[in-house]
């Protein structure tokens, strides 16, 4: 605790005033204009990665950076995704997996977690991906959960287009969906491009983000 609260001391004196301006705008109103779904893992940091300002981006934050299909029992990340589409009015949005993810090794590679059963109910939602990504030939067990990371954004991206707020505003041509993948080592992002199934640099290709809302469109 010593760490964070000297953070904050840190912050109090020297990164706020840097910010007033900023700060005593947002005390009232936010519009962010990307919602960022990533994992909770300490490694991953959206708005360090993106270099975006505070108000610039609304964030979930789980284990797997999942998206549970809409249900008529809708949870927390349903309810983030509803108010960021549909009340914030959020224009794009990204699903972040990246290296050495936990929760993705655990269902590449098949491990028990008995002693887990929240998680191993929450992964389920990576089923499809999962089923996807044992169908394929792999050459390591590293190349086997590095796919499974792909999946599964791909899956996520497939899972938050049934969620009637989001069909309605890529319907509206409004929103756009873009699937990523960080590289912790390297610092590096692919990204998703939609027309290949398949993931680019994203430093070699600024664009191809853009294409996903296209998916959506023709899975309608």
């Amino acid at each position: 605790m010593k760490a964070l609260i000297d953070g904050f001391l840190k912050f109090q004196s020297e990164a706020f005033p840097q910010r007033s301006d900023l700060f005593k705008h947002l005390a009232t109103t936010q519009h962010p204009g990307t919602l960022f779904i990533t994992c909770s893992d300490s490694r991953v940091v959206p708005e360090l990665l993106t270099q975006q300002e505070p108000g610039e981006m609304f964030v979930v934050r789980n284990a797997g950076n999942i998206v549970p299909s809409y249900s008529p029992h809708p949870g927390g990340v349903s309810a983030t995704v509803e108010y960021a589409v549909a009340v914030l009015g959020v224009t794009d949005i990204v699903i972040c997996g990246h290296s050495d993810c936990g929760a993705m090794t655990a269902v590449a590679k098949c491990k028990c977690m008995d002693h887990l059963p929240a998680v191993a109910g929450w992964l389920q939602h990576a089923e499809s991906a999962k089923v996807i990504n044992e169908s394929r030939s792999h050459a390591s067990e590293a190349a086997k959960v590095s796919s499974m990371v792909r999946e599964n954004v791909i899956a996520q991206l497939a899972n938050i287009q049934t969620h009637p707020s989001v069909r309605l505003a890529q319907e509206k041509g409004l929103l756009s969906l873009h699937g990523w993948v960080y590289d912790i080592e390297t610092g590096s992002v692919d990204a998703l491009d939609a027309d290949h199934r398949s993931f680019k640099p994203l430093a070699k290709h600024p664009d191809t983000c853009a294409v996903q809302s296209r998916i959506g469109k023709a899975a309608a």
